[in-house]
C-alpha cells in the first residue's frame, strides 16, 4: 500500500509539474488577444511590428503572425512601388498632355501589368504558409479573420483596382494617338478642344468620354482602397 501511494503522489506531481511547465497556452491566449485587440477590432489595415517580448509571450506562434507580416514586407518591396509609380504618371491635365505624355502611359500600362504578377506571387506564397499552418479549434478562426482582413482583402483590392488602372492608360494612349494622327483636324485651347469637321469631333468626344468613364471608375476604387486601410468614413 505505501508504494503505490508513494508511485500515485508521484505520478501526480508529475503532472502537475507538466500542466505548469507547458506555456503554450499562456501563449496562445496573448496571441489571440494580440489578433483580436491590435487587428480585427480596430478599423482599417494595421500590421504592427512584434516587439522582443511579444516574440517570447507568443512563442511559436510569433511565426504564425510572420505569415501576415512577412506578406506585407514583401509586397512594400515588389507592389507599393510599382503602384505609386503608375499613379504618378496618371495625372492628366489637359488634352496637350494626352499627346505629349503617351510614353508616360505607356510606362505606367507596363508597370500595372508588373504590379499585378508580383501580387499574384506574393499572394500565392502566403496562402501556401498560411495553408500550412496548424492551429488549436480556438485560434483558427481568430486567426483567419486577421489574415482575410491583412492579406485576402488588401490583394483582392489592388487586384480589384490593377485592371482599372490599366484601362485608363489604354485609353489615355488611345486618346493621345488620335491627337497626335490629327493634328491639323484638331485646335487645342487650354482644356478646350474644337475640331475642324464634325466627324473627327465626334471621334475626339466618344474618346474622351471612354477616358473619363475609366478615370471616374479608377476613384471609385481608389475610394474603396482607401476605406480599406483607414475603415469606413475615413
Amino acid at each position: 500500500m505505501p508504494n503505490k501511494l508513494t508511485l500515485g503522489l508521484t505520478l501526480a506531481a508529475m503532472t502537475a509539474l507538466a500542466a505548469c511547465g507547458d506555456p503554450e497556452p499562456e501563449q496562445r491566449k496573448a496571441f489571440l488577444s494580440f489578433l483580436q485587440t491590435r487587428i480585427i477590432d480596430k478599423p482599417g489595415i494595421h500590421v504592427p511590428i512584434l516587439t522582443p517580448d511579444e516574440r517570447k509571450a507568443f512563442g511559436p506562434y510569433a511565426e504564425h503572425y510572420a505569415v501576415i507580416s512577412n506578406f506585407h514586407k514583401v509586397m512594400n518591396e515588389s507592389v507599393s512601388p510599382k503602384f505609386s509609380s503608375a499613379v504618378s504618371k496618371a495625372s492628366i491635365h489637359s488634352a496637350a498632355d494626352l499627346a505629349a505624355r503617351r510614353d508616360d502611359f505607356k510606362i505606367a500600362k507596363t508597370t500595372i501589368g508588373e504590379m499585378n504578377a508580383a501580387l499574384g506571387g506574393d499572394l500565392t506564397q502566403a496562402d501556401a504558409e498560411h495553408g500550412k499552418l496548424s492551429q488549436p479549434a480556438d485560434l483558427k478562426p481568430v486567426y483567419d479573420k486577421a489574415y482575410d482582413r491583412l492579406v485576402t482583402s488588401v490583394a483582392a483590392t489592388f487586384r480589384e483596382i490593377a485592371p482599372i488602372a490599366d484601362r485608363v492608360f489604354a485609353d489615355a494612349l488611345d486618346l493621345g494617338d488620335y491627337i497626335d494622327q490629327h493634328k491639323t483636324g484638331l485646335k487645342i485651347t487650354g482644356p478646350v478642344v474644337q475640331a475642324t469637321d464634325a466627324a473627327t469631333q465626334k471621334a475626339f468626344n466618344a474618346k474622351l468620354q471612354a477616358l473619363q468613364s475609366s478615370q471616374q471608375a479608377v476613384n471609385a476604387a481608389q475610394a474603396k482602397f482607401r476605406e480599406l486601410i483607414y475603415g469606413a468614413g475615413r
